[in-house]
């Protein structure tokens, strides 16, 4: 999944000849899964019509505040729009957009909806060579940027006047790929490794039956998208589960037993940066597995049980530099079991649950938990989705990282 997935793109169109390669960048975006709107100087429907871009966008594209053929129109709202978007690329950025944005002046519907954005803007200018190297240009580039503006520089090649140079609009592909670049280096997990385990361990008794629990691995999966949306390259480890993971960051190992969760997190661990111990790994399994199945019998019957490897207590001893996570869940006496835990295995923070809270534990879509942290101090948290349960812990991760 990219990063520009969910992602609310607002494409600001000016006129210039290069306004001809925004379809294809819409459709560039789409293909990432961002969803697209588009508002337009009144000149660059010139050189791209509307219609073609609200037709790739599927969404109206905007050029005035209202429709002057239409005395009963409600106005383009560009507060609105500046506040939709979670990014906003003025593509391409002529220098008359340019200058009059450094200006503040908003004398249309897109330089008053850039004024309103709350969002990273990028200005990807299109222009000649001239005037791409005019001081004023200059200037205006410079004091962009100082406002946090993003500049997305022009390419050299032949120009729209014949001249060769600087000043082409950056392709789209090349678009996508800056911001997406630009995104991820500004990501706080850039560059971190993160080992996640995930889901129940299956103990087998025999070709048929086995020793499992009732965890689906929704809560590790959710860690594991949060991880990677924040920059992470991720290994998820993931017991048996019906969930599938589509995320370019997230390389998934699947897995039946303790034993094998355990084989693979000892050789992915000390290379991770932070690792995670969300799965409900069986602490028995039988001693002896038969290699057929079992027949029922008019008699009682009885499997020894042995020990498993305690892989979080093992990822505690093993631990040098690494920030590691637990995860508690609770029936009873909840808080002290669960700082007793974190003191036994080492850990750094603990995520108690207890399946006393309604709507927390296993198969659900939410969960209520409190975090806490080696210091034993305890951030409580309301019932939410898994997936801001996961957003919530990282935050405290990276507090205590940072600490």
């Amino acid at each position: 999944m990219s990063v520009l997935s969910g992602k609310k793109i607002l494409i600001g169109v000016t006129a210039g000849i290069a306004a001809y390669k925004i379809p294809t960048l819409i459709r560039l975006f789409i293909k990432e899964k961002a969803e697209v709107r588009v508002v337009m100087t009144p000149t660059a429907k010139d050189f791209v019509t509307p219609l073609t871009l609200s037709t790739l966008s599927k969404h109206p594209v905007h050029s005035s505040f209202y429709d002057e053929q239409d005395e009963n129109a409600v106005w383009n709202n560009h507060v609105e729009l500046g506040l939709w978007a979670d990014m906003m690329i003025i593509a391409p950025a002529t220098a008359n957009t340019l200058s009059r944005m450094s200006l503040g002046t908003s004398d249309n519907l897109l330089l008053a909806t850039y004024l309103s954005a709350k969002c990273p803007v990028y200005f990807a200018p299109a222009m000649d060579l001239d005037m791409y190297k005019h001081p004023s240009t200059l200037n205006t580039f410079e004091k962009l940027q100082e406002f946090g503006n993003i500049m997305i520089p022009a390419e050299s090649g032949e120009l729209a006047s014949g001249l060769v140079g600087q000043g082409r609009m950056m392709e789209p592909s090349g678009i996508v790929e800056f911001i997406t670049n630009d995104i991820l280096g500004k990501l706080p997990l850039k560059g971190k490794k993160v080992l996640i385990t995930a889901g129940p361990t299956y103990e087998a008794i025999d070709p048929v039956r086995f020793i499992g629990n009732h965890s689906t691995g929704k809560m590790g999966v959710e860690l594991a998208k949060t991880a990677a949306n924040l920059g992470a390259e991720v290994n998820l480890i993931l017991g048996p589960s019906i969930l599938k993971v589509d995320h370019a960051l997230i390389n998934v190992t699947n897995v039946v037993s303790a034993k094998e969760m355990f084989e693979v997190v000892s050789s992915l661990y000390h290379e991770s940066d932070i690792a995670i111990a969300s799965a409900a790994v069986a602490d028995y399994r039988p001693k002896y597995m038969s290699d057929q199945k079992i027949k029922k019998a008019d008699t009682d019957f009885s499997i020894e049980l042995e020990r498993t490897t305690d892989i979080l207590k093992w990822m505690g001893v093993e631990k040098k530099n690494q920030f590691l996570v637990g995860f508690a869940l609770e029936t009873e006496n909840e808080e002290q079991n669960a700082k007793n835990k974190l003191k036994k295995k080492n850990l750094d923070l603990i995520v108690l649950n207890s399946l006393r809270d309604k709507g927390a534990g296993f198969k659900g879509n939410t969960n209520k938990v409190s975090l806490i942290n080696h210091k034993l101090e305890i951030k409580a948290f309301d019932l939410k989705t898994k997936s801001e349960v996961a957003q919530d812990i990282f935050n405290e991760i990276n507090i205590l990282r940072n600490e």
